[in-house]
């Protein structure tokens, strides 16, 4: 069965997106920790970061490194923090989350539930900032 992200790179489920190219995208977590908190994710389906081959590997970080400062410039914060957990969604993916404090990168804590309307107005503020 596929992830959810495939199906949301698929188009099967909707997402607000943020970037996007041949190999990875880019869109909003719905359930973020913070407002902007973004998830890059290799289109290839492959559910460990270190299983990626070395080019997929080496892009992924390269795509995130394009999001990050729109991130940054598009929600007032210290610093964009980076995770990769990899036990919630067996599809790797990289967490950018805006910090102002090392508790907002905290997965323990309770996540917001933002509207449509807000997130699609977050990931705007993003896009324009790429």
């Amino acid at each position: 069965m596929a992830s959810i992200f495939s199906r949301i790179i698929s188009g099967e489920l909707p997402s607000h997106k943020i970037a996007e190219d041949d190999q990875f995208i880019a869109f909003l977590d719905i359930t973020p920790l913070v407002p902007g908190h973004t998830l890059v994710v290799p289109k290839i389906e492959v559910d460990y970061i270190f299983g990626l081959d070395t080019d997929t590997y080496s892009g992924l970080w390269s795509f995130a490194r394009t999001i990050a400062p729109a991130i940054q410039r598009a929600i007032p914060c210290k610093r964009v923090g980076i995770a990769v957990i990899g036990l919630e969604v067996l599809h790797t993916h990289v967490h950018l989350v805006p910090l102002q404090t090392v508790s907002d990168i905290n997965f323990e804590r309770i996540k917001m539930h933002p509207g449509h309307e807000e997130l699609a107005a977050i990931a705007e503020r993003i896009r324009k900032e790429l």
